[in-house]
């Protein structure tokens, strides 16, 4: 986020690179300094003869260094953005005669989406030589509830801990999703106002009480009351709780409970580190792991494996998703 807003700093300073290659796993921040390009660099008059927008799709790297060679008409630069430029990972090398030499006056945008970009290919260099190289990181999931937050707070507004890790737990790591769900709590809550779980199930859609989270609390407590009443809701509503879902973060959490058995440092701060988990969880696997030692959970992972088959039609036709539930609490507890 930091390397972002400088680009944005840099950029509304007047210190504007020839060349930006926006690259990596994560779209949103390559979507976002796309759009701060697209909206700033020129005036609003410019922009009808000086700004175009190419996709890679539909265009090779010829046609986009022809477009980039333009002089600008009535103004001082030009701006070329290509979306979905990871359409020409073939050819991209094609570029680098430009990007060794580019337009002074044509600020040229690649938005290569999805994929990290090959950073021995020659074109890379020759872009970091001359102009920028911007790689976006897919956020893990313990760090994207502190992302939710930081998110927030720039923007005037709190979030309860519990109700950043709902939304991380529902929407999972897709940074533009969560987005776009944080802009509709700005529009109805107010700022000085904490955001909730009770917000975000009234808001969102999100239950605060019948989700995957709780599941997976209740069932390392050996909940069973809770965690049946969880499973009964989630047969009831399998369109909103698909199996596959619940079934992958309960293989997850019992994946990491198995390495938590492994270790011989069980400090929290050692096991948010080797887990790669939120600080916030740690007491969920400290009480999980008195409830299942690890024999009992090497069990588990293999009903879990069982139950990911039987779910997706392998050696059981036919079985409902509610059975399927049940057959889980029963291997479990």
């Amino acid at each position: 986020m930091e390397e972002v807003k400088q680009i944005v700093k840099d950029i509304a300073n007047g210190n504007i690179k020839p060349i930006y290659l926006l690259t990596g796993e994560e779209p949103y921040y390559i979507d976002k300094v796309a759009e701060y390009i697209e909206k700033n660099v020129l005036s609003e008059e410019e922009r009808g003869f000086n700004q175009m927008v190419l996709y890679g799709k539909e265009v090779s790297v010829e046609d986009i260094v022809g477009n980039a060679k333009r002089f600008p008409m009535m103004a001082d630069r030009q701006v070329v953005i290509v979306k979905e430029a990871q359409h020409l990972s073939r050819t991209i090398d094609n570029l680098n005669a430009y990007a060794e030499n580019p337009q002074p006056t044509t600020v040229l945008v690649l938005c290569y989406k999805y994929n990290k970009f090959d950073k021995r290919k020659k074109v890379y260099k020759s872009i970091k030589k001359n102009g920028l190289c911007f790689e976006s990181k897919k956020l893990y999931e313990n760090q994207v509830s502190d992302w939710i937050r930081k998110m927030l707070q720039g923007k005037g507004y709190q979030i309860s801990h519990k109700a950043a890790i709902l939304l991380t737990e529902f929407l999972g790591t897709d940074l533009s999703k969560i987005n776009n769900e944080l802009e509709k709590l700005q529009l109805v809550l107010p700022k000085e106002k904490e955001i909730t779980p009770i917000d975000i199930e009234e808001n969102i859609g999100i239950s605060k009480d019948f989700n995957n989270f709780e599941l997976k609390k209740a069932i390392g407590e050996r909940n069973v009351l809770k965690a049946t009443r969880i499973l009964n809701y989630f047969a009831n509503n399998p369109k909103d709780n698909p199996f596959v879902v619940t079934i992958t973060l309960l293989n997850t959490f019992f994946t990491q409970l198995l390495k938590y058995h492994g270790m011989k440092d069980h400090n929290p701060k050692s096991v948010a580190s080797v887990l790669g988990i939120n600080p916030y969880f740690v007491n969920e696997y400290q009480i999980a792991a008195k409830n299942y030692p690890m024999k009992k959970v090497s069990e588990i992972v293999s009903h879990l494996r069982e139950l990911d088959l039987k779910g997706k039609g392998v050696g059981a036709n036919n079985i409902s998703q509610g059975d399927l539930l049940k057959e889980l609490l029963v291997k479990f507890i």
